[in-house]
């Protein structure tokens, strides 16, 4: 049987099961904690470190870190803020996210969580300006690693629910991206209907349905109604959806 643990994130009280991550006890008690490579359906990996908490006064990723009775965790602290908005800036310093000209402007998890983090300026990083392949080979998909922010979650939905292992990562440090396990896309197993492929998967516009590029007008995409975060804080918001 799950055992109840309590624990406090900011002080408030909140109630989690044994087996439980310290983000899941999170989103069950209706606090957000910012996160990009980790979505519902896919294992954890803690690899964008957008979910970083402290426990007990060390850093920890929360879509990782087990819930535990009695620890105290700092999740909205100015200095855990701080973190978070240079790990968003390095991001966008890292690619070419063009926001005006993206297809997945307005449902883009880095653009929305760049909003919700206040960040209305560049930071003291250079821009990469990365000249990445882009591979328009597929008739139905696009992929344009110049905006892949490596959160390999279309790497895991590929192996773990398509069970086609069509993505993986390509290169060592400043130079990995995500590749194709083929001579390009058009030579693989992928299929529009691959859950690697929705567009729930990639949050960024790395991975572009042809054909729909701007199919949402601008006041009624994802992130024009409510900031990123908004259904976890507010349970009505995600029965909407």
């Amino acid at each position: 049987m799950n055992k109840t643990v309590i624990f406090k994130i900011d002080g408030v009280e909140v109630r989690g099961k044994t087996g439980q991550t310290i983000m899941d006890a999170a989103d069950e008690a209706h606090i957000y904690i910012p996160r990009l490579c980790d979505v519902e359906g896919l294992e954890p990996q803690g690899s964008c470190r957008v979910c970083i908490v402290k426990v007990n006064g060390r850093p920890a990723a929360a879509c990782t870190q087990p819930a535990a009775d009695g620890i105290e965790v700092e999740n909205g602290t100015l200095e855990i803020l701080n973190c978070r908005r240079d790990i968003i800036r390095m991001l966008f310093h890292e690619g070419n996210h063009l926001c005006p000209i993206c297809e997945a402007s307005g449902r883009c998890e880095l653009q929305a969580m760049g909003y919700r983090l206040g960040i209305l300026q560049p930071a003291k990083y250079p821009y990469l300006q990365p000249v990445r392949p882009i591979d328009a080979s597929h008739p139905d998909i696009l992929l344009d690693t110049n905006r892949c922010i490596r959160c390999g979650r279309c790497i895991r939905a590929s192996k773990y629910i398509d069970g086609k292992n069509v993505f993986g990562y390509v290169g060592r440090g400043i130079h990995k991206r995500v590749g194709v396990n083929g001579k390009d896309f058009a030579h693989t197993d992928v299929h529009p209907d691959d859950k690697a492929i929705a567009l729930e998967t990639c949050p960024v516009g790395c991975i572009i349905r042809k054909g729909l590029g701007f199919f949402t007008p601008v006041g009624q995409r994802e992130y024009d109604r409510a900031p990123i975060g908004s259904d976890i804080e507010n349970p009505e918001l995600r029965r909407e959806k």
